[in-house]
């Protein structure tokens, strides 16, 4: 399907062929960036257009809550007949695989580039290098440990709301680096450099709302926690989740300038951890 346009021409058939085609067009870019950060089939478009890519960035956030909500799925249907620390488990390992390890190939790629260089083009260097080194190996064993043990801690009532949060957040912060950094990399074939220097603050408060959108649903009928815990939980969570995007935004761009598309990875996967993290301690006074 490709972008079709509106036919011009005054009366209400004018306004609604733009509406449907400007719904149309929402779908598109919403299918590219669902296309570009995971492996979900998505229709097949003709004609396609460079500039979707950097368009689509406004709908990261909502693909992100997406693969949250297939990961609650997984989650429940796994814990009705295994333990909780295997239903997490197969949650996590059918995320790799939803997601083809996208955010987690970048994350290790950055713990190795900025591990092991010392000068910003060694850096770079090192990042892209297929091959995944100690940093990489052991920072991708900590990270999944971390979120194995955090998850398994978090109460049941209150766990698809957390996850479906941390994962749309979190990738609304990778965004904040596309609107608030340079892009560094300078190769024709780099993934990430259709997206740079195109989102604007607007487009990106504009795919946090978008974002928000998915995840209201859950926050909604979330018996697990009273509205103003809820909310409590939340705010806390996504602050560090912000901070924790600020901080690594700082670090990388005072090591290499800028971004590259291994950033924008790490950054999701830190400010994920950082989310439920910060959820479970803010959880703690109900627990106890």
């Amino acid at each position: 399907m490709g972008d079709v346009a509106a036919p011009s021409g005054p009366g209400r058939g004018g306004v609604g062929a733009r509406l449907l085609s400007g719904i149309g067009h929402e779908f598109v870019l919403l299918s590219v960036a669902t296309q570009f950060l995971t492996r979900l089939p998505t229709p097949a478009f003709r004609d396609f257009r460079a500039d979707w890519l950097s368009q689509s960035a406004r709908y990261f956030p909502a693909v992100g809550a997406i693969v949250g909500g297939i990961n609650v799925g997984v989650w429940w249907l796994a814990g009705r007949w295994l333990p909780a620390t295997v239903a997490v488990g197969l949650m996590l390992a059918v995320s790799l695989l939803v997601t083809g390890a996208f955010h987690e190939d970048g994350f290790a790629d950055s713990c190795d580039g900025f591990g092991g260089g010392v000068s910003a083009d060694r850096v770079l260097a090192i990042m892209k290098d297929s091959r995944i080194g100690a940093y990489g190996a052991l920072g991708i064993a900590v990270m999944l440990g971390l979120k194995w043990t955090t998850l398994l801690s978090l109460p049941g009532a209150a766990f698809p709301l957390l996850v479906v949060s941390a994962h749309m957040l979190s990738r609304w912060c990778a965004c904040g680096l596309i609107w608030a950094l340079p892009y560094v990399r300078i190769e024709a074939d780099a993934k990430a450099k259709p997206l740079a220097n195109t989102l604007r603050g607007r487009g990106w408060v504009l795919s946090g709302l978008l974002g928000s959108l998915l995840v209201a649903p859950f926050a909604i009928y979330c018996e697990g926690l009273a509205y103003a815990q809820e909310t409590r939980v939340l705010v806390v969570a996504s602050l560090a989740a912000l901070l924790t995007a600020v901080g690594a935004g700082a670090y990388i761009r005072g090591r290499i300038g800028g971004y590259t598309g291994d950033c924008l990875g790490a950054v999701q996967q830190l400010s994920e951890l950082a989310f439920l993290l910060a959820a479970l301690a803010a959880l703690a006074p109900t627990r106890a």
